[in-house]
C-alpha cells in the first residue's frame, strides 16, 4: 500500500536531491508500485509514536526537508496517481509540477480523521491550488475526491482511464525532455517561487500545530481505535 513510514521518510528525503544533481535527467515521473500511490501513515509505526516524542519531531523535519526538495528539484516533476493517495501521499502528488491520475483513483487528506494537523504540506497546498473554500472542505472532513472530480475542480492537472494513464504521463514526459532543459528547469524554478515562499512563511507554524494535535488524547485515541479495530469515541482534548 505504499504507506509511509521512517524507511520511505528517509528514502525520500534523499532521493530528490541526488535526482537533482542528475545532469542526464530532464524530467522525473513519481509513482506508486502496485494498484495504490500511498495509502498514507503506517498505523503501526503511529502508534509506536504516540509516546516516543524524537522519532516525532525526526519526522516532522523530515516531512519538512521531503517539501522543500520536491519544491526546489530542478527538473520537472511528474506525479502518476495510479491508486488512491492519502495523506503525505496526496501532498506529495499535489506538490508535484503536473499531476496524471487514474479517473477512478480516489485523493484525501486525511490527518483530520485521525486526530492531526495537515501541517506536513496539505495546509499549504490545497488552498494554494483550489482556494480557502473549497480546501476547508475537503481539510475539515478528510473527505476523499475521485481524480476525476480532482481535474475538474482544477486540483490536479489530467484524469485519463486507467488503461491510458501510461502512455499520457510518458507522453507528456516525452515533450518536456525533448525540450530545451535550462528553459525548462527555470520556467518551474520561476512559477514555484510563489509556493516555496508559502512555505517559507507557513511550514513552520503547520508542523508546530500537528505536534500539538499529535500530543492531543483524541490523536491517541483515533490511532488506538484504528489499531483495534473499532470507533473512536473522541473527547475534545
Amino acid at each position: 500500500m505504499n504507506a509511509t513510514n521512517p524507511q520511505m521518510h528517509q528514502e525520500l528525503e534523499r532521493a530528490f536531491p541526488e535526482i537533482g544533481r542528475d545532469p542526464d535527467c530532464n524530467v522525473v515521473i513519481l509513482t506508486g508500485e502496485g494498484r495504490c500511490f500511498s495509502a498514507g501513515g503506517d498505523i503501526v509505526d503511529m502508534r509506536d509514536r504516540l509516546d516516543d516524542h524524537v522519532r516525532w519531531l525526526e519526522a516532522m523535519r523530515e516531512a519538512r526537508a521531503i517539501l522543500y526538495n520536491v519544491v526546489d528539484l530542478p527538473q520537472p516533476l511528474i506525479c502518476k496517481v495510479n491508486g488512491a493517495a492519502t495523506g503525505l501521499g496526496s501532498t506529495l502528488a499535489l506538490f508535484s509540477d503536473i499531476i496524471v491520475a487514474k479517473d477512478t483513483a480516489k485523493i484525501a487528506d486525511t490527518h483530520v480523521n485521525v486526530g492531526l494537523v495537515a501541517g506536513d504540506g496539505g495546509a499549504v497546498i490545497w488552498p494554494a491550488i483550489i482556494g480557502h473554500a473549497r480546501a476547508k472542505l475537503y481539510l475539515l472532513t478528510g473527505k476523499p475526491i475521485t481524480g476525476k472530480e480532482a481535474a475538474e475542480i482544477g486540483l490536479i492537472t489530467e484524469a485519463v482511464p486507467a488503461e491510458a494513464l501510461d502512455a499520457r504521463v510518458q507522453e507528456i514526459a516525452e515533450t518536456i525532455a525533448a525540450l530545451p532543459a535550462v528553459a525548462v528547469k527555470l520556467t518551474k524554478k520561476s512559477i514555484n517561487m510563489d509556493l516555496r515562499q508559502k512555505l517559507d512563511t507557513m511550514i513552520e507554524a503547520h508542523l508546530g500545530y500537528e505536534t500539538m494535535s499529535h500530543l492531543s488524547l483524541d490523536h491517541r485515541e483515533a490511532i488506538n481505535a484504528f489499531a483495534d479495530k473499532r470507533t473512536p469515541v473522541f473527547t475534545g482534548k
